[in-house]
């Protein structure tokens, strides 16, 4: 698809500008009537319309209005005589992106196209994502569409109405109980309780009631009795969330539960028959506790019938725009606040990031885009590196060589605040050899640039 749109009935003038914009390495479609480029472009289209404004037919100011209708996000620039100026202003206030008055310089021509152009892809970012949220299945509570998760996704299909505990293992933040909750929702038991229980979070002298429950009298100030929470889970799902944390006299008794499916409540030496399935869920490889004789094999064999692993976030970061552009959406309608358009530096964030958090970290960092509140992202994250990420050493001399090609330009971009010019003079490189590079690396050079100001 074309950078660029160019439309002018002036067949010399049309191949001029043409070839002036493919020599900056751009890709250009010139046409010599508004209504052949009519025919070509649509609600999606990538690039720039580029017309001048005199024309036989369907004059450039028609053609504005006609392409505002077809998308009123598209970007316009209006070449316009002397004489031409007030109209092409009045064009402005309707949405025009920009006009040039004749005649004008290649550079400013450029320079205004550049911009146009990092808008446009701003506008196409931000409606792509926003319909992959919209796409996205409310019974899908794992977004993503990396291979990883859809792997994922399948196996806790699979697993949801086979009825066996399941041991999930993932990092802080990466979501073990959106797991535990969606092979609640997913199986035969998805109308009983759905209770969750965080063994790190309660002191060891009161899991233990915590769970079980007693009756009265059962020890100083129980006064009445009280239903644990295994048997509250009765016909449901029982998660227990850091299973690492519980004592070894606790380990014991769980897995009793687990092996006889019965429960005795302190204070009484009467069983009572619990139908529950146990998903346990654990931040630290319990392999290695087991070995160290912290953890109970025998436990760690009866959960782990079957294992899920979460993925880190940093180890399908092609889900990060996805699961940020709902959680934004989300943020945004809690606060009673438009979603905001991201700029340069939340979408460097976003893709240079390592996430430690994972998607918990995520979402409180779209909750504050929401609000505002990371204008200064250098502030929000100190000791952060928001320039180029680092690059492996690994691979073959030419994998390598082109690694160090595109972190000397991300460098000499970051070093001189995205200036095209500077940045070719520090690199000592022609200014097309330049944008090649910055093509066959898939280097954004707005990116780079603090603010965005439109010529005008």
């Amino acid at each position: 698809m074309s950078d660029v749109a160019f439309i002018d009935d002036d067949d010399l003038l049309r191949a001029a500008n043409v070839q002036a914009l493919m020599l900056a390495g751009l890709t250009v479609t010139g046409y010599a009537s508004a209504l052949a480029a009519l025919e070509e472009i649509g609600a999606d289209f990538p690039g720039v319309v580029v017309s001048d404004v005199r024309m036989p037919g369907i004059d450039g100011l028609e053609l504005f209005r006609r392409l505002r209708r077809v998308d009123s996000d598209l970007s316009v620039i209006l070449i316009t005589g002397h004489g031409d100026i007030a109209m092409a202003v009045d064009a402005m206030r309707e949405g025009a992106y920009d006009f040039l008055a004749k005649p004008y310089a290649n550079d400013r021509l450029l320079t205004s196209v550049r911009h146009a152009l990092d808008r446009r892809r701003l506008v196409l970012e931000n409606r792509e994502l926003k319909r992959a949220v919209e796409t996205a299945s409310e019974d899908m509570p794992l977004l993503g569409a990396t291979p990883v998760m859809a792997r994922m996704r399948q196996m806790l299909r699979q697993i949801a109405d086979a009825d066996v505990d399941v041991l999930v293992e993932g990092e802080t933040g990466s979501g073990k109980e959106v797991v535990a909750n969606a092979l609640h929702r997913w199986s035969r038991r998805a109308s009983r309780p759905f209770v969750a229980v965080n063994c790190g979070a309660l002191p060891e002298t009161v899991i233990e009631s915590e769970l079980f429950g007693y009756e009265a009298g059962a020890f100083t100030g129980a006064l009445k009795k009280r239903v644990g929470r295994i048997e509250h889970a009765n016909g449901g799902t029982l998660f227990l969330d850091e299973i690492e944390a519980m004592s070894p006299a606790l380990q014991v008794k769980l897995l009793r539960v687990l092996e006889a499916r019965e429960i005795a409540p302190l204070g009484t030496n009467e069983t009572r028959r619990v139908d529950i399935r146990v998903v346990a869920a654990s931040k630290v490889d319990l392999p290695a506790l087991v070995r160290q004789g912290a953890f109970r094999e025998d436990l760690y064999y009866r959960l782990h019938v079957a294992g899920v692993r979460i993925p880190a976030l940093r180890e399908r970061r092609a889900d990060v725009p996805l699961l940020f552009g709902h959680f934004l959406a989300r943020a945004a309608d809690r606060f009673k606040r438009p979603p905001p358009e991201l700029d340069a530096a939340v979408r460097r964030h976003l893709a240079t990031h390592d996430w430690p958090g994972n998607v918990r970290e995520l979402v409180h960092y779209a909750e504050r885009v929401a609000l505002g509140l990371v204008d200064d992202l250098r502030q929000d994250f100190p000791g952060e590196d928001f320039g180029a990420p680092a690059e492996p050493t690994s691979g073959t001399l030419p994998e390598r060589v082109d690694r160090f090609e595109a972190g000397e330009i991300r460098a000499a971009l970051e070093a001189n605040q995205g200036d095209i010019q500077a940045t070719v003079a520090a690199l000592g490189i022609p200014r097309k050899t330049f944008y090649d590079k910055l093509r066959r690396h898939g280097i954004d050079q707005a990116a780079y640039r603090p603010t965005r100001q439109t010529a005008r």
